[in-house]
């Protein structure tokens, strides 16, 4: 395997993969604009894996630059994140998330055309399920997105699958996450989101190093066993893993593999709570709110293909998850603006 471009490589699962990528002996460069993401990363980055890792200071929609990346340097594949991914700013503006998560991805695969680079792994999301009435969720599971946001991953996923019908030399890996959390055991990268945090970890994580002053838990009154929601938790290693494993799979044979990437197993609000306070040692005040448009009581991933397919299946449980979060935030309590 040669050169892998790492889109949004400097974010939160991008640079997880990174590492991972790098340890496995592939050479990586990455390119990101920086729009949710640090610098620093990168430093951070040939820190943990011992290797200069390329750096490219571009946005995706920016064709020139992409032409010129792809001149200058032979890659073998390229592993797509960049992207926007806050499901409510997408609800608020949604020609943005158009823009940049749709419109991106076409400038990027056409040049890719153009550069005769046809394997390609796409960040997808559990989202492209939104509420199909059922929890837990296959892959044949029917494809209704209740926001901007998993609208956009639907319709790159079917520009995909159309260039493979039209192109059937490409190579192509359509990966669903479920919820990532967790950071590397380092306690040297992990999520760090500018401004308010979109997803429970990072905020439960901000409370207890004195940031915030509580959580709040939007519902209390949903139709499970403590009534808050159930979601699948997945620690980001695992999901890096989950993209290394696809590129193996895709170097055997030109398939188009469409997979979710999950644990198979829903925590609960409350759960995650007590999981992080057991971790941490700190306790975590909250406050019970009014349940939030759109939240479902529970999903969670049918993990069977993934296993069946990759030969992956994730590993690292909620204990896990929590202590290597805690681990993060208390040594980088202001992410990446510490170093």
């Amino acid at each position: 395997m040669g050169k892998v471009l790492v889109t949004g490589g400097a974010g939160y699962i991008g640079s997880h993969t990174v590492i991972q990528l790098a340890h496995a002996g592939l050479e990586v460069a990455v390119l990101d604009n920086l729009s949710n993401s640090s610098r620093g990363v990168i430093a951070r980055l040939e820190e943990l894996t011992g290797k200069t890792i390329q750096f490219i200071h571009a946005d995706v929609r920016d064709r020139d630059a992409l032409r010129a990346v792809f001149s200058e340097n032979a890659y073998e594949a390229v592993i797509h994140f960049a992207g926007l991914k806050a499901v409510s700013e997408s609800q608020n503006e949604p020609l943005k998330y158009f823009d940049n998560n749709v419109s991106g991805s076409i400038v990027l695969f056409e040049e890719m055309m153009n550069a005769d680079i046809s394997k390609l792994i796409f960040s997808s999301s559990a989202t492209v399920y939104g509420d199909p009435g059922c929890v837990c969720y296959a892959e044949t599971t029917p494809l209704k997105p209740i926001n901007v946001y998993g609208q956009t991953k639907l319709m790159v996923e079917d520009i995909l699958r159309d260039i493979k019908w039209a192109n059937p030399q490409w190579q192509i890996a359509l990966l669903r996450y479920f919820n990532p959390v967790g950071a590397h055991e380092s306690g040297r990268i992990g999520e760090s989101p500018f401004g308010t945090p979109n997803n429970l970890m990072p905020f439960i994580s901000q409370v207890a190093v004195g940031k915030r002053e509580k959580l709040m838990v939007y519902g209390n009154d949903y139709p499970t066993p403590d009534g808050t929601g159930l979601r699948d938790y997945i620690h980001v290693d695992d999901l890096a893993a989950g993209h290394l494993a696809a590129l193996n799979a895709l170097s055997k044979d030109n398939s188009l593999i469409t997979v979710n990437l999950g644990t198979g197993k829903p925590n609960s609000v409350l759960e995650m709570i007590s999981a992080f306070e057991k971790a941490s040692g700190v306790t975590i005040p909250y406050e019970i709110i009014g349940r939030r448009s759109g939240d479902l009581p529970e999903y969670y991933a049918d993990a069977h293909l993934a296993k069946k397919i990759l030969n992956w299946e994730a590993k690292l449980g909620i204990d896990r998850m929590c202590a290597d979060t805690w681990r993060w935030q208390k040594n980088n309590p202001n992410g990446y603006c510490d170093q």
